[in-house]
């Protein structure tokens, strides 16, 4: 049998030339170019952004001048100048607040705003803003026609109760602010709509500032506000899924009872009628032994 020739094998395929990729640069944008916001870090130090504390704050010269000049740049689209404004509103609050009250439902739905804003600044800055407007003109924020200032509130629990420290911090100082500024219970009422919210973090908080408020009034105001509502809201937060929130219960319960009995033993057994008679007796039992461990 004849040998196949070797130039009978297999022709190999010639290799194909390679397609050559063209790329394609595309420009990356900086963070501080595309705005992002990573709010769990305190933010970035800004050459055009002064974080100042109220102390710090300056009266403003010619401010009967200036009040209008305020408002217009307030709804500026550019945010620096937005920032620049509440800084400016922040000084008129402190030193010229028969200018600014006026326009004070104006600057609330500014700082509001502001505070929805992804930009670390603008929201350090309102939380800020509302503050000093806290401290300037505390009651007198109840008056409001509009719903500026129960927008206000609701965008500071929820600031305070989010994961992100910075935010998380400054919002819990201008909750205080509130507490300090304003007469308990009016805000009380406001407050106790949201010890029932959805959101675990805000009933938190709400019950927070329920209990900063309760520990600065006495009988007399409780039982304007009403006593037993007060004593069912704690009662129901000592069941709430958040530490905080129960913890803020029982401080509560506390401020209630010391108020109620004066801290004098014949009154126990008063105190413990009273439980019983406004609530479950599961919930009063609760109660009860939180004040009887708290003598």
């Amino acid at each position: 049998m004849a040998l196949r020739p070797i130039d009978n094998s297999l022709p190999i395929a010639p290799e194909r030339p390679k397609k050559h990729v063209k790329v394609v640069s595309v420009p990356i944008q900086k963070q501080s170019e595309v705005g992002v916001n990573d709010e769990n870090k305190a933010p970035l130090p800004d050459s055009t952004i002064d974080y100042i504390s109220s102390d710090d704050l300056k009266p403003i010269s010619d401010p009967e001048s200036k009040i209008q000049g305020l408002i217009e740049r307030l709804d500026s689209k550019d945010w620096t100048k937005v920032c620049e404004s509440l800084n400016n509103a922040r000084r008129f609050a402190l030193y010229h607040s028969s200018l600014l009250l006026p326009f004070l439902e104006k600057v609330m739905s500014v700082v509001v705003k502001a505070m929805k804003n992804p930009r670390s600044a603008l929201i350090k800055t309102s939380i800020m803003a509302s503050s000093d407007i806290f401290y300037a003109f505390g009651d007198q924020l109840l008056d409001s026609t509009s719903d500026a200032f129960d927008s206000l509130l609701l965008q500071l629990l929820l600031k305070a109760s989010q994961d992100k420290k910075f935010v998380c911090e400054e919002a819990d100082r201008a909750l205080n602010a509130l507490v300090k500024s304003m007469t308990p219970l009016p805000l009380l009422n406001k407050l106790k709509l949201y010890v029932s919210h959805v959101n675990l973090r805000i009933r938190a908080k709400a019950a927070i500032s329920i209990s900063n408020f309760v520990s600065k009034m006495g009988l007399e105001g409780m039982n304007e506000f009403g006593l037993v509502s007060l004593v069912q809201v704690a009662a129901d937060l000592l069941n709430d899924r958040l530490p905080e929130a129960r913890e803020a219960a029982r401080r509560t319960v506390i401020s209630i009872y010391e108020a109620y009995t004066g801290n004098e033993e014949q009154k126990q057994e008063e105190w413990q009628n009273f439980c019983q008679s406004s609530l479950p007796p599961i919930h009063a039992q609760s109660i009860v032994k939180i004040t009887s461990s708290s003598r």
